[in-house]
């Protein structure tokens, strides 16, 4: 399998360490070779799980972010991790590189998302005075974990999971995560030999079927570390 390392493995569940650059499942017309079909290779058995092009997917990662991402093995799991991710269970946490310094050590980023009207492929952050149908709640917390001069390295914690969640609510900051291409601003900075953006899933926690809780840790790879040094 292409680069995709397994993580965490018991009956119901697969947790892999997804590589930046691969989607992973596929939408439209959307013709590459993604993260389920790697794993439908491996684990035949994942096409009797959920429904395509998803199959046994519990949650999303955008394609150049990396980390931890969990695909269940059967319905039940599906559904029983599916639930916690819905009632707001999960930790999950993040590691992101920001352009500029934000104003406070911490903070939290409560507003309403929805797709943006000017380009489809983007969310967009929306007033509680624009309320209308389609827009959902989206909460971001994070904490600065060290300053640069022209960026901010924090940590991410998110309490709901919406499409582009953290770059869209780090671009409404006016602080976009490093390398973002579709989120960033004009010219912004950009560390030399950065080619995604700076956006790692490292560290979830959720109950299995069987009650135990797991606790499952990704590190930062080597493309963002380099950034950093």
């Amino acid at each position: 399998m292409e680069n995709i390392e397994i993580i965490y493995e018991d009956d119901d569940l697969l947790a892999v360490d997804k590589p930046a650059g691969i989607v992973v499942f596929p939408e439209g017309e959307y013709k590459e070779k993604t993260l389920i079909d790697y794993l439908i290779e491996e684990y035949p058995n994942l096409k009797k799980v959920g429904a395509p092009p998803r199959y046994g997917v519990v949650h999303r990662l955008d394609k150049d972010t990396s980390g931890i991402l969990l695909i269940a093995k059967n319905d039940k799991s599906l559904e029983f991790l599916q639930k916690q991710f819905q009632e707001r269970k999960v930790d999950k946490l993040y590691t992101a590189l920001v352009v500029g310094n934000l104003e406070n050590e911490q903070g939290t980023i409560e507003t309403l998302i929805g797709r943006s009207p000017k380009d489809r492929k983007k969310q967009k952050v929306y007033s509680a005075l624009e309320a209308k149908k389609g827009l959902r709640t989206a909460i971001t917390k994070y904490q600065v974990l060290q300053k640069f001069k022209n960026y901010g390295l924090i940590e991410v914690e998110i309490k709901t999971g919406r499409k582009h969640q953290i770059r869209c609510h780090f671009n409404h900051l006016s602080h976009p995560i490093a390398g973002d291409k579709l989120y960033g601003f004009k010219n912004q900075p950009c560390p030399p030999s950065l080619k995604r953006q700076f956006l790692h899933a490292g560290h979830l926690k959720i109950k299995l079927l069987n009650d135990m809780m797991l606790t499952l840790n990704s590190e930062l790879p080597k493309d963002l570390k380099k950034s950093l040094n």
